[in-house]
């Protein structure tokens, strides 16, 4: 089995951004795909439409991403983007209580219409705005929060004990650091299961997945 020439073999993978305005959905994406940053990015009208590929050990994973937008009236587009997606990450921020709400809306829309296998990764963004961020103070655990300039307000502890109740991947991420981007994109390939790769994209496909 040590044929390590041998091409491995290829998939592409229909992935979603879901989640409130303004939580970074489009700065996640750039950093992945291009590892830019942008401070003040402009918002995501309608959807935008990105690729980029993800190696692993046995196979190469060529996510196709539908980066969707934030605003409420947008929000009826949705179903559209990610009608037969195989993965979608839904963002909220660290920093923002509502947007852990709106994150829980979506993820209850995915179970509910989206297709059965989909896997969901919870990403908490903006954690270089917190001290438990790369860099950012470390130890500040809640009480001097105010003083230490620790703008978190959801807690790593109420996220991941829902993401665990809802069988999601979760992670906490910077994408203005790059922290944990690339960690989030590669989880979600090694999870996709091979069952849901071989029928990836069906009829119409624009490549065969066997050669």
């Amino acid at each position: 089995m040590a044929d390590s020439n041998a091409p491995k073999p290829s998939s592409s993978v229909k992935l979603v951004l879901l989640g409130e305005a303004a939580v970074g959905k489009s700065s996640l994406v750039l950093r992945f795909v291009n590892n830019d940053f942008q401070e003040n990015k402009e918002p995501t009208i309608g959807a935008a439409f990105l690729t980029q590929k993800c190696n692993l050990p046995t196979r190469t994973i060529k996510f196709e991403i539908w980066d969707t937008a934030g605003q409420e009236r947008f929000a009826s587009l949705a179903p559209m983007y990610y009608r037969n997606a195989q993965a979608a990450l839904v963002v909220y921020d660290l920093t923002k209580p509502t947007s852990l709400i709106k994150a829980k809306h979506w993820v209850a829309e995915l179970q509910r219409q989206a297709s059965p296998g989909i896997v969901i990764a919870l990403v908490g963004n903006k954690l270089d705005l917190t001290n438990t961020g790369p860099g950012g103070g470390g130890d500040a655990d809640g009480a001097g929060a105010e003083d230490s300039g620790d703008a978190r307000k959801v807690t790593t502890e109420e996220a991941k004990t829902y993401a665990e109740e809802e069988g999601l991947l979760f992670y906490e991420t910077s994408a203005k650091t790059g922290y944990n981007v690339t960690e989030v994109f590669t989880a979600i390939a090694n999870a996709i299961p091979e069952t849901s790769l071989k029928t990836a994209r069906g009829p119409g496909a624009s490549h065969a997945g066997g050669r």
